[in-house]
């Protein structure tokens, strides 16, 4: 089967930026794809060109097997990283039109709003003006625009941002839900903890270059099994002491730890074990975020 997505060579430039710089990848159908990166590194410019919001300057772009300009926005859901809502509109008078220019009839599209909207606690507000709904319930009634045909891709930008962990996992399990049913999901995001529980396959991106993709299993094989996560309870000073050790990222209580190759990870076992009480020592694959480290650098606390 085609893939969902192709990008060869696409460049993409503002005035002298070159936001996007010869990016390639695939998404095959079906997947549950992440684009990865800081803030600014090319994420949204990649994701309009997939809708033909802007044009690329060079390579090319296929999308559902057409290039984006011929025609797939029908079969396409997009929720923006700027929710793009209708402000002076009643929520779902709002849903009924988002709905209707996606092929829904407008009894369907109300009655499939109206369930989401008793999914997502907003049934009271149905009447509401957009605009008089907080930040965070208009983040659901996007989602909801973007879902509600039932597309055959769905393309979230920045989905998690700014949300609280309750409704971080509402849209995870909606996320998860249209996947189940067919739905190719490409969302973009720099949280890499999101990425990592949802993702089956991802790209990279820095300064506009994708500098590593595939699929997630793939991708920490070939990073090895170099890792070490440790839980513990005592004071952290022992990490300075830790033999055949690269790098430590800790947090608290619990740290990865990143081992030279050869190193004996039960070395570091027992130099912990004599300093504080370990209470889980697992060696495994690299995190997503010290994969993201080792290829990009660090830049923000997200990433």
């Amino acid at each position: 089967m085609d893939p969902a997505i192709v990008l060869a060579d696409v460049v993409k430039t503002f005035g002298a930026q070159r936001a996007v710089d010869g990016a390639s990848f695939e998404v095959p159908r079906g997947s549950l794809f992440g684009l990865l990166g800081r803030n600014g590194a090319g994420k949204t410019t990649t994701l309009r060109m997939l809708l033909d919001i802007i044009r690329p300057d060079s390579g090319e772009i296929r999308v559902l097997g057409r290039a984006p300009r011929d025609g797939a926005k029908d079969r396409i859901g997009y929720l923006p990283e700027e929710r793009g809502l209708y402000p002076k509109m009643r929520l779902l008078d709002m849903l009924e039109f988002q709905g209707s220019i996606k092929g829904l009839a407008p009894a369907e599209a109300r009655r499939r709003a109206r369930g989401f909207l008793d999914r997502l606690e907003l049934a009271e507000h149905v009447h509401k003006k957009v605009e008089e709904l907080s930040k965070g319930m208009q983040q659901k009634v996007q989602l909801i625009a973007a879902i509600l045909a039932e597309p055959e891709l769905l393309i979230l930008d920045e989905p998690f941002s700014g949300m609280d962990p309750v409704n971080q996992d509402v849209f995870r399990d909606l996320i998860l839900e249209r996947n189940r049913a067919g739905t190719t999901v490409v969302f973009s995001t720099h949280l890499l903890d999101s990425a990592e529980k949802l993702c089956r396959e991802l790209a990279i991106v820095d300064r506009g270059r994708v500098v590593l993709s595939g699929a997630v299993g793939d991708i920490k094989r070939r990073f090895g099994s170099d890792s070490v996560q440790l839980e513990f309870d005592g004071d952290d000073g022992f990490l300075r002491d830790l033999p055949g050790v690269v790098g430590t990222d800790a947090h608290g209580r619990f740290v990865e730890i990143r081992l030279e190759p050869g190193a004996d990870p039960q070395d570091v076992l027992r130099t912990a074990a004599a300093r504080v009480r370990v209470r889980r020592f697992e060696v495994m694959s690299p995190t997503l975020h010290n994969i993201f480290v080792r290829q990009v650098g660090r830049g923000s606390a997200d990433a």
